[in-house]
């Protein structure tokens, strides 16, 4: 039995994405998503707020073009992908380590979410060749497979 590697997040995104090229041309976009957890002290009363930042990396053709477009800071996004951890060195010549939420593949999304774009991205165009799914922004904070819900009534079961 193998393992599963999924990270799905919604937040805020911290900063305009940075979209680089590889020598080849083709796109890498990199932005970071702040989710917050708030609760009240049972001791105080006093509310509290813990934010976390998430660095997202998507190598996904289709998908850093839709992040090209519409991801802005203060989007609100959902990003589905893997977690990986990956090795550098520092120019002190010291080992250091990076954890990132990969967008690459077939298992890779990006929702925008909230009514605060005007122009929502193409549904299921290029994103969808590239292997992954993109789906338009919602009005409403619910989270769906990125499948219309329009049924088809001639189905006979």
């Amino acid at each position: 039995m193998s393992g599963l590697n999924r990270a799905i997040i919604l937040g805020n995104v911290g900063g305009d994405p940075d979209i680089r090229r590889t020598q080849d041309g083709k796109p890498i976009a990199s932005f970071s998503i702040a989710t917050s957890e708030q609760w009240r002290d049972k001791d105080t009363g006093e509310r509290k707020e813990r934010t976390q930042w998430h660095r997202i990396v998507c190598f996904s053709e289709g998908l850093c073009k839709v992040i090209e477009q519409y991801v802005k800071k203060g989007s609100r996004v959902l990003v589905e992908g893997q977690i990986e951890t990956r090795k550098w060195t520092a120019q002190d010549g010291t080992d250091r380590y990076t954890t990132e939420i990969v967008l690459r593949g077939f298992n890779a999304s990006l929702s925008l979410e909230g009514g605060g774009q005007r122009n929502g991205p193409p549904a299921n165009d290029d994103a969808d060749r590239a292997g992954a799914r993109s789906v338009p922004p919602r009005n409403s904070g619910s989270i769906s497979s990125g499948r219309s819900s329009d049924m088809d009534d001639d189905i006979p079961f």
